[in-house]
């Protein structure tokens, strides 16, 4: 008795991939506090203004960090970076609801989040999907004149016959039907960083999830034809 109550309280506290959360979790490499503390610092970069592209994103988009490539392609752009190393939909819902976007009007927002609903927290795919699909909704409710890239969310783990390389494409098979043409574009790199056997090579992918310099280059020569056309 004592088991199946526990086991509906752990059912009751699960978040829900479409309902805006702030980070709760600890882990080794982010506290709860130097994640609001980073929260804080996009409120106040969005307060000063002058954003033409925004992205929106966990590790993988933080992973841009100033890098060469981010002030090869988008530094002109006068682009930010609002990537959160453990985001899930959920927080980034938060964020966006809480002060990220007060004060700027971009010309395109690029999206790509997901990924660390399945990594840390187990969800499933269409709960992955709907949480995506709630994103998107934020940003054209405070954004309304902004065009919107969603991407899909890349390739992970080293074996491709792994059980999350199938939960990540039930979800990218759902969001690319969000694509609407016009305001909202879907656009799926993840064939860019795999090879014909469909492995993850280590010099694109180190630790088959988080991006190398060369890939991020990747990313960025691939995606940029369709973004600049968005940001005309």
């Amino acid at each position: 008795m004592r088991a199946l109550l526990i086991l509906l309280l752990l059912v009751q506290a699960k978040e829900d991939p479409a309902q805006p959360a702030p980070r709760t979790r600890e882990y080794p490499w982010m506290s709860t506090a130097a994640w609001k503390d980073m929260h804080a610092g996009m409120v106040k970069r969005a307060k000063e203004g002058n954003v033409d592209l925004l992205f929106v994103g966990d590790s993988i988009t933080q992973g841009w960090g100033g890098n060469a490539v981010w002030k090869k392609h988008y530094e002109p752009l006068k682009a930010a970076n609002f990537g959160i190393g453990g985001d899930t939909t959920q927080n980034v819902l938060w964020r966006l609801e809480n002060g990220a976007l007060e004060g700027i009007a971009p010309k395109a927002a690029v999206v790509l989040i997901g990924t660390n609903n399945f990594g840390l927290h187990g969800d499933k795919p269409e709960d992955v999907a709907r949480g995506v699909a709630a994103v998107l909704q934020s940003l054209r409710k405070k954004l309304p004149k902004t065009k919107v890239l969603l991407l899909a969310i890349f390739p992970r783990d080293a074996n491709p016959k792994a059980g999350i390389r199938a939960s990540i494409k039930a979800v990218n098979d759902q969001i690319a039907k969000l694509d609407d043409r016009k305001n909202l574009r879907y656009l799926d790199l993840g064939g860019k960083f795999l090879a014909a056997d469909g492995s993850i090579p280590k010099e694109l992918m180190p630790d088959a999830l988080h991006l190398s310099e060369k890939a991020y280059e990747l990313w960025a020569e691939t995606m940029d034809p369709l973004l600049k056309e968005m940001m005309k």
